[in-house]
């Protein structure tokens, strides 16, 4: 086996009174959006155009998370420079709570080691509210390349040197690193193929002119469909729903290799605890209505609930990941 290198209010019966006095006392009294909060619409901030992944899981969303914080959530679709321009406005917007971010992995994770300069410091410019899903990645290979399997894919770009090509939606792209952390982990040595967008480089692989790539499980599962590709792995650590026989890159031979795209909720820095205690609590009980899990879980997402904490910890693992993987690589 191929090993990677890399890695592996409480209720206190305190009186309500009591509490707050001793809260002011220590830290100053609540502001009074902190109490009431929200009292008018919610902003939820998605970097990228309607229609794609990480709109559809937004808009997925939307209607139970107004529904659980009683007012309504206004979708704000502010697309251009990777999600960069939306992480921004969010960044820089009041600190009360109107103003969200729908965040994206590319964006605060990726783009950060790839950009000649950022406009915010995705571990520093934020307050975490907490992860929405997960979407994990498929390898795909053309039907015509000699392997089954990624062990036999390994040996053959090993035994080809330069001869094995993987694309992408572009320099520094998620699957472009997904790639590149592929060749890290197994020594192989492969050609990065990039292209304007997954929708030339999948045209391109189903007519071999590139060995194989990384896609969204959510859109690789049609392309799978078509026979003309084939799935060798998921970039996840358990299967998915919509392609049950595939198996994982752990179970392929290819261990911790682990790469999948989150969405998450954040907000401006410095947000009052209380306001994202109160989002967190609607967050996590809109992901355990099954009638949500389930719309996620048939457009090819992985329900990913956490606390604040958890989600400060998963942005900073991943950022650091990928500014490992990226070293060393050119984006021009």
């Amino acid at each position: 086996m191929l090993k990677n290198p890399f890695f592996k209010f409480i209720f206190n019966p305190i009186s309500v009174f009591t509490y707050f006095g001793l809260a002011a006392l220590a830290t100053g009294a609540l502001p009074a959006n902190a109490q009431t909060y929200p009292t008018r619409p919610i902003t939820l901030i998605v970097g990228y155009a309607p229609g794609g992944p990480v709109d559809t899981a937004a808009r997925i969303i939307q209607g139970p998370l107004q529904s659980r914080l009683g007012q309504t959530v206004v979708i704000e679709n502010r697309g251009g420079a990777s999600g960069l321009l939306a992480g921004t406005a969010v960044a820089r917007a009041t600190p009360d709570g109107y103003t969200l971010f729908f965040a994206a992995s590319a964006t605060q994770t990726m783009a950060p080691h790839v950009q000649k300069s950022m406009p915010y410091d995705p571990l520093k410019d934020y307050t975490p509210v907490g992860l929405v899903v997960n979407a994990p990645n498929v390898l795909l290979i053309n039907k015509d390349v000699p392997v089954k399997n990624m062990t036999e894919l390994i040996a053959y770009a090993k035994a080809n040197p330069n001869k094995v090509s993987f694309g992408s939606a572009g320099p520094g792209a998620g699957n472009h690193l997904a790639g590149e952390l592929l060749k890290k982990v197994t020594g192989a040595q492969m050609l990065h193929v990039p292209y304007k967008g997954n929708a030339p480089a999948m045209t391109d692989l189903m007519a071999g002119t590139i060995t194989f790539m990384f896609d969204a499980v959510s859109t690789g599962a049609s392309s799978v469909a078509s026979k003309r590709v084939i799935p060798l792995a998921i970039t996840a650590a358990k299967r998915h729903s919509l392609l049950p026989h595939v198996p994982t890159m752990a179970e392929a031979g290819i261990a911790n290799l682990i790469v999948e795209s989150f969405y998450a909720i954040e907000g401006p820095p410095s947000m009052p605890a209380a306001i994202v205690q109160r989002l967190n609590a609607a967050l996590r009980d809109v992901l355990a209505d099954p009638a949500v899990v389930r719309k996620l879980i048939d457009a090819g997402y992985d329900v990913m609930p956490s606390s604040p904490e958890e989600l400060a910890a998963k942005v900073k693992s991943d950022y650091e990941l990928w500014g490992r993987v990226a070293q060393g690589l050119t984006f021009d």
